[in-house]
């Protein structure tokens, strides 16, 4: 399966009905195509809908419907528009039941960097501090790793985004639960063991005795018990 199809699939397992959520911008987008259109999760986009859904298909994409970062995406019947101010309003508000964002780097407190891609011109933080501040609860969804660099990393090269632990990291190779004690590995993906997982994170983890593999119909944490020790 395409790791970016198997952690959208496993963080829409996060989500409720009733929930409102946001997704921010790249691989967090694929979630809403994991939803049925009937299981009332209302997805938020900062730049002005709720309501939004997946990508259309190819040759019916409107230009003027798009998410934040400008890809094109579809609405729901009884989806709603509304200006940027609005928008902001719902997320500063504490009104977000859920966020799901992309992640450059999580240090071993489980804070996030995002919004400076190295050696690139970006144009702001966007809503990423907003986001990680305003929602009940943060999922970070990304890959364990770029160009072969963990990006759960023990201490950040880039800038924190916000100083709150976040909630949940959901990846290609396992799923990890930031906690007081530190980072704790929750699920393995389909054919992945733990001593792969921490090879590929720089983070030292708490991997519980019996870590089951990743799951698709949600679920409680898992205990904490006694870590491996980091090479």
């Amino acid at each position: 399966m395409d790791e970016k199809k198997l952690i959208a699939m496993r963080v829409a397992q996060e989500l409720r009905p009733g929930n409102l959520v946001n997704l921010g911008i790249g691989l967090p987008t694929l979630v809403a195509a994991m939803v049925p259109r009937d299981a009332s999760i209302f997805f938020q986009s900062e730049n002005g809908i709720v309501g939004m859904h997946a990508i259309p298909e190819e040759g019916l994409e409107a230009e003027d419907l798009t998410d934040a970062g400008g890809s094109p995406i579809s609405a729901l019947p009884g989806a709603a528009t509304f200006d940027s101010a609005m928008s902001f309003g719902l997320i500063r508000g504490g009104h977000l039941d859920v966020t799901v964002l992309g992640g450059l780097q999580v240090d071993r407190q489980g804070r996030l960097a995002n919004w400076m891609v190295p050696s690139s011109m970006v144009p702001g933080m966007g809503g990423a501090m907003d986001l990680v501040t305003g929602a009940r609860r943060v999922i970070v969804a990304m890959t364990h790793t770029a160009k072969g660099k963990p990006k759960i990393v023990e201490a950040f090269t880039l800038p924190l985004t916000s100083e709150r632990q976040v909630d949940l990291i959901v990846t290609e190779l396992a799923v990890i639960k930031p906690s007081a004690q530190g980072l704790i590995l929750r699920e393995l993906a389909p054919g992945v063991d733990a001593e792969t997982v921490q090879r590929a994170t720089e983070a030292c983890l708490i991997v519980p005795d019996d870590v089951p593999t990743m799951h698709f119909v949600g679920g409680g944490f898992c205990e904490i018990q006694s870590p491996i020790r980091c090479g």
